[in-house]
């Protein structure tokens, strides 16, 4: 797989909002400054297409990505920031709710969590919730160019523990700064399209 066309379509707060097209969908989540913006940046080879932010919370709506003109990557808002007013969360817990649940383009879920530490309650949770309904996730550690080489391994195994990885679901660690993993999730994307 390589990326040579990501441009950005529309940021929607519901389903009705996302363009109406039978391509596939792959959804972007993770608690708030994992990197989820980095992330996307990194596979498109873009700095900016999505805005990154050194302050927490700042995908408020579903962004939308079309990709080679092929499929698409849907950025979710994150979870877990206590800044964010209780109500603004609920609104985020919906929109992303109703986008899980009902759908239908939605294939593939990559969940990122931060490399450098123990997964949250709140990423068990999402976990949890997307295997619910059945959906394919790959777990991706982020940040890995801030860990020790000696902690790999002990994070690494602390991450599928704790969040008890089922089925086929991978675990790839990543760094946007040195372009880590980046190879293994392109290759998870050819899988998924060549399934779907």
């Amino acid at each position: 797989m390589v990326i040579t066309k990501a441009e950005f379509i529309t940021s929607a707060v519901n389903n009705v909002g996302l363009p109406q097209h039978n391509l596939v969908e792959m959804m972007f989540c993770g608690r708030s400054n994992v990197g989820k913006s980095s992330f996307i940046n990194l596979l498109t080879n873009r700095k900016n297409l999505a805005k990154t932010s050194a302050n927490p919370g700042k995908t408020q709506t579903l962004n939308v990505y079309l990709i080679n003109d092929k499929f698409y990557f849907i950025d979710v808002p994150g979870y877990g920031y206590a800044k964010v007013s209780k109500s603004l969360k609920e609104t985020f817990g919906k929109m992303i709710e109703e986008y899980i649940t009902t759908r239908k383009n939605l294939k593939h879920v990559f969940l990122l969590v931060d490399f450098r530490h123990k997964p949250t309650e709140d990423d068990v949770l999402m976990y949890e919730y997307l295997k619910y309904y059945n959906l394919p996730v790959t777990i991706i550690a982020t940040k890995s160019d801030k860990v020790k080489n000696s902690e790999r391994t002990k994070n690494k195994e602390l991450i599928k523990s704790t969040l008890k990885l089922q089925g086929d679901d991978k675990l790839i660690i990543t760094s946007a700064l040195k372009r880590e993993g980046l190879g293994l999730v392109l290759t998870k994307i050819d899988e998924i399209l060549a399934n779907n």
